[in-house]
């Protein structure tokens, strides 16, 4: 399996959303698009079914946390639209993660893959303790949480790529680790605590980097994903 740059469409509409993919019409590879909260509650499930008519492969970001018989009857709704990846929290427990399988599975065998996220980049040890009162080093949960999500059956995490080595070490080679967090050695952090360049995100064993404003806020968008690619799969 090779690695990606997954870009992080995270416009309020499917008007930005296009202008903004158009810029990559000239490119032989369509980048594989990161559909958050914002673009899918602002378009709804049409914005999917465009972006993947156009070509683009699809991370389904929705990151579904409920109880496990709500997120199976809603994972069988997303599985209709064909996208690559959809995501859930960790934190939902074992038979949720087991539910949303049951429900993303169609009924010729076949589904998006589903991983979960385990801690939010922007959650640091501080926050962790503070806001959600989980004192365990934030590694230890982590992984547990990785550990715990292979055991569902699920094919990955969402993860800080400071973790990505780790997930590996406790979960296998092929269990994915898609990492937010991605910022050029000279770009600003944002809200995120946990980040770490392309280069670096390769180098500790990353499969996948979701990356969002060094793309979408650069001044040109297609050099900046360009020069994603070329440090993060060369």
């Amino acid at each position: 399996m090779g690695r990606d740059v997954i870009v992080a469409c995270d416009f309020s509409s499917a008007e930005a959303t296009f202008s903004f993919l158009d810029k990559f019409s000239g490119l032989e590879k369509k980048p594989f698009v990161k559909i958050g909260m914002e673009l899918y509650y602002a378009e709804g499930p049409d914005i999917v079914r465009e972006i993947k008519r156009r070509g683009h492969k699809i991370f389904l970001d929705l990151k579904l946390h409920d109880i496990p018989n709500t997120v199976k009857k809603a994972m069988a709704v997303l599985s209709r639209l064909d996208a690559d990846i959809v995501n859930l929290h960790a934190a939902g427990t074992t038979a949720m993660m087991k539910a949303a399988l049951e429900g993303l599975t169609r009924e010729d065998g076949t589904r998006p893959l589903l991983i979960a996220v385990t801690q939010l980049t922007s959650t640091d040890q501080e926050s962790m303790e503070r806001d959600l009162l989980i004192e365990k080093p934030i590694d230890e949960v982590v992984m547990h949480y990785a550990v715990t999500a292979k055991n569902a059956g699920l094919d990955g995490v969402v993860c800080s790529p400071l973790e990505a080595r780790k997930v590996h070490d406790a979960c296998g080679a092929g269990f994915l680790t898609v990492t937010p967090g991605i910022r050029f050695a000279e770009g600003e952090k944002g809200d995120q605590k946990r980040v770490m360049t392309p280069a670096d995100a390769k180098a500790i064993g990353s499969d996948y980097i979701v990356v969002g404003r060094p793309i979408t806020a650069a001044a040109d968008p297609v050099a900046a994903y360009e020069r994603c690619l070329r440090e993060f799969t060369d």
